[in-house]
């Protein structure tokens, strides 16, 4: 015997899945339309990036930004369609009575959406962290700026070179001290390539304007990679992101971004054998650190063992 409630009208139905296959194209179409106009509009800057740094001055910096933010607005379409039919549920099929609901077998339309729909999601998003990985990891064989960064505890070394490849010549360096945060100096519109290694621990050379956070590893590694340009002068803040010992947060740096001119100058400048600041001031840029200033360090006579006032040590 089968109760009233579990009769299956044929006809009724297919009208049923009709509907639903309306309704299910159409929350298709209202996401593709919906999401359309968030990629037309500045949804980063509403939402302060979905936590992404904002402000890049590279291309590789706008690419890696664009992924991230259609990223968060296509999690944010699927998690909205998928908190709908949820709710669509809880609502229309809720208790109504003793009498039991229709029963279905399969829903045709929901299966294909919930099987396909992830994996075209998936394909699609490695599709283009793909093609930007690999782009923003691309280098070229004749940069027009190649910088060695060298670092060590607690410090940095930037070294201006001849051509690429450890085999290259240093024509000129900056060196940062205790008292003097070190300043890196490039040019806009120009490739720069990075070649890094450090002198005792793994550090890490991070603007976060760059976007870039790239391990500094010691022995023969040298970690490179390449920017194809710089869009905007100014002063920006560099500082080691690894945890390298004691006086890691300390380890800051400047990048200062100039024209090809005063580059040009400044490096003219250093080849002479002035110091980075008095280059620097020769281009007008200020001689010191704008972004961040020396630590005090506290390395005194109370940082070991004091002698008392009789002689003996405590």
């Amino acid at each position: 015997m089968v109760a009233r409630g579990s009769d299956v009208r044929p006809t009724a139905g297919r009208r049923s899945q009709r509907r639903n296959a309306v309704r299910l194209a159409g929350l298709g179409v209202g996401g593709a339309a919906l999401l359309t106009l968030l990629t037309g509009c500045d949804v980063g800057g509403a939402v302060d990036g979905f936590g992404w740094p904002q402000g890049g001055i590279t291309p590789q910096s706008h690419r890696m930004y664009d992924l991230w933010i259609a990223s968060a607005i296509a999690a944010l379409a699927v998690g909205v369609f998928v908190w709908g039919l949820i709710f669509w549920c809880i609502i229309r099929y809720r208790k109504r009575g003793d009498s039991l609901p229709v029963q279905t077998r399969f829903n045709m339309p929901m299966e294909f959406l919930y099987t396909i729909a992830p994996v075209l999601i998936v394909a699609v998003l490695f599709y283009y962290t793909a093609i930007i990985q690999t782009d923003v990891d691309r280098t070229s064989k004749n940069p027009d700026v190649t910088v060695e960064v060298v670092a060590f505890k607690w410090n940095w070394q930037f070294n201006y070179r001849d051509g690429v490849g450890p085999d290259a010549n240093t024509v000129a360096s900056t060196l940062g001290t205790t008292e003097v945060i070190p300043i890196l100096v490039l040019p806009t519109d120009r490739t720069i390539r990075f070649e890094e290694t450090s002198k005792d621990v793994i550090h890490s050379f991070w603007v976060p304007e760059l976007l870039f956070k790239r391990d500094v590893f010691p022995g023969s590694v040298r970690n490179v990679f390449e920017v194809t340009r710089l869009t905007t002068e100014g002063a920006y803040v560099g500082r080691c992101a690894e945890l390298c010992g004691t006086y890691h947060s300390m380890m800051n740096f400047e990048l200062r971004v100039v024209s090809p001119a005063e580059y040009d100058q400044f490096l003219a400048a250093k080849k002479a054998g002035q110091s980075t600041q008095d280059a620097l001031s020769a281009i007008g840029e200020d001689p010191l650190a704008t972004t961040t200033e020396p630590f005090k360090t506290r390395r005194d006579e109370n940082n070991f063992n004091k002698t008392s006032a009789t002689g003996v040590g405590s």
